[in-house]
């Protein structure tokens, strides 16, 4: 079961932080550009995790996931299955519950880039997906890097959105966080203590690791 569990915890992590990866670089791009009075409302949405309690977010989700709604029943008629307590419900739930961990980040990172470099290419002649590829990306390999290791840190330390949206299926949504709950409440001490001090390694590791990249981007 630990096995288990550890596996579904990293397929989670990773197919969470590939995803937000693609949707967070165009959308942190695009905040860091925009001058829209609009721009701290979208800024707020997408950080409205980092202050909402974990289970109002998780309710919701559910609510939403429900196939009493259009999008849980077209879930539901398109793949045969429902999006609550499923693992394809937990990656939807924890792209959206580390979204912020993974933008907010990148905009910072695209806002302090030299704009006159971007300003020079465009004069000869590159395209603005040009210059995004050749200028924006290679100048922000460490808060890219940075982004991604806070976004699968987040999605393997969730608790109250998996349970929620998952409940505690082994092999379908039991990542390691409900494992840990779970050896707790039928008092399987000594699998709680692996448990917990496995995940004390991984974020002190994780931890290290974060903030040797970003002393190194501010020398």
């Amino acid at each position: 079961m630990l096995i288990t569990a550890i596996l579904l915890t990293a397929k989670l992590a990773f197919l969470t932080t590939v995803i937000l990866l693609l949707i967070g670089i165009p959308l942190a791009w695009k905040l860091s550009v925009m001058k829209s009075r609009f721009r701290p409302v979208i800024e707020a949405v997408v950080g409205l995790p980092l202050v909402l309690p974990p289970t109002v977010l998780g309710f919701y989700l559910l609510m939403l996931f429900s196939p009493n709604t259009s999008l849980g029943a077209f879930w539901q008629e398109m793949t045969g299955s429902t999006l609550a307590f499923s693992f394809t419900g937990l990656v939807f739930a924890s792209v959206i519950y580390s979204l912020p961990f993974v933008v907010q980040p990148l905009q910072r990172a695209f806002e302090q880039l030299d704009h006159g470099l971007l300003e020079a290419a465009a004069m000869l002649g590159a395209r603005p997906i040009d210059r995004f590829l050749n200028i924006v990306i290679p100048n922000s390999l460490r808060a890219l890097l940075l982004a991604g290791c806070m976004g699968f840190a987040h999605t393997v330390g969730e608790f109250g959105v998996v349970l929620m949206i998952g409940g505690n299926i082994p092999g379908e949504t039991q990542v390691l966080s409900i494992a840990l709950f779970d050896a707790v409440e039928t008092q399987q001490f000594d699998q709680a203590h692996s448990l917990a001090a496995g995940l004390l390694v991984f974020a002190m590791v994780l931890l290290v690791l974060l903030y040797s990249i970003d002393r190194r981007r501010i020398s």
